[in-house]
């Protein structure tokens, strides 16, 4: 039975892979602090802090695959000091985020990345997963595999981008949306990818990949949320300058419109993607994915405070602003 361990399996992508593993057969490990939650039924659960120097004693002696989610460089260059040799296959779980430009569509593994800014912190995103990267290729070299995902949305998704649409047209009424012209959407649904990184580790591929989905427009995909919800209110287009001013935020968190980019970042939402389907990568259709986020939403509640979006009283001020009287 192949051995395989997740370093990071209480956490959303963490689980999902687990669960994946244990669903293509393998026998799992899970090493984590559990501050995010408990482990899948199934998978065994090694409690470590992994800044303590005894973090990786407990796990065991040989590893089919390691799969590393964290983004603190000091964790990952820990990890592969204690468990490198042992793993016959590595997994290192980067970002998109990583690339230097967001200004060009259709860019793929090959452009350049961010350099990092020493000392780096945890807290320095991008910097931080290029320095995981970078330790990954010292330790192993060529033979890793470095996976770059896009935006990672589905069921539970606890940053509310994606889902904060699915919520807001199922609760109906005028909603705020950006200009949609020129907006692009771009993701990959947590199960395919959980099961995309399963497959992999299985197949001993190795490289970097940019795990993106299919880019589509910002319309397109509203389309597939308003078709899922059964929508029957009004989107209220507003302009970048607008939205601004009114103190609403790009991309995600508190006071934001989710997904909602500068143009002059449209790359980011338009990867190449072709390395993901070259190495067996698959991207169920948007439409599926939307209505298991609806499916979702409703189960955990339309209404509840969220980590991104706006709120009722945010909207309506940035709809008394655009419709005044």
């Amino acid at each position: 039975m192949r051995r395989v361990l997740v370093l990071g399996g209480t956490g959303w992508l963490g689980r999902a892979v687990a669960e994946a593993a244990m669903r293509d057969g393998a026998e799992v490990t899970c090493l984590a602090r559990g501050a995010s939650g408990e482990p899948p039924a199934g998978a065994r659960f090694v409690r470590a802090d992994r800044s303590a120097a005894d973090a990786y004693s407990a796990v065991g002696v040989a590893w089919d695959d390691v799969v590393e989610l964290a983004t603190d460089p000091a964790h990952v260059t820990g990890a592969l000091e204690a468990l490198s040799t042992r793993a016959a296959h590595w997994t290192t779980v980067s970002t998109i985020s990583v690339y230097a430009r967001t200004d060009r569509a259709g860019d793929d593994e090959d452009a350049p990345v961010v350099e990092p800014v020493e000392p780096v912190e945890p807290t320095q995103y991008a910097d931080a997963k290029v320095a995981g990267e970078r330790a990954t290729r010292r330790a192993r070299g060529t033979d890793a595999l470095v996976v770059r995902p896009g935006l990672i949305v589905g069921p539970g998704d606890p940053s509310d981008r994606f889902g904060y649409w699915a919520a807001r047209l199922d609760r109906g009424g005028d909603v705020v949306t950006p200009v949609l012209a020129d907006r692009a959407v771009q993701v990959v649904d947590v199960t395919d990818l959980a099961e995309w990184i399963v497959r992999a580790g299985r197949a001993g591929t190795v490289g970097t990949v940019d795990a993106v989905g299919p880019s589509t427009s910002m319309r397109a995909f509203l389309d597939e949320v308003q078709a899922a919800t059964a929508f029957d209110g009004r989107l209220v287009a507003v302009d970048d300058d607008t939205l601004l001013a009114q103190g609403v935020a790009y991309w995600a968190g508190p006071a934001s419109l989710p997904l909602w980019i500068p143009l002059s970042e449209v790359g980011f939402a338009r990867r190449a993607g072709r390395a993901f389907l070259a190495a067996g990568g698959t991207a169920r259709p948007l439409a599926e994915t939307v209505r298991r986020v609806v499916e979702d939403e409703r189960a955990r509640g339309v209404g509840r405070v969220r980590r991104s979006g706006l709120t009722d009283a945010e909207e309506r001020r940035v709809l008394d602003v655009v419709r005044p009287g």
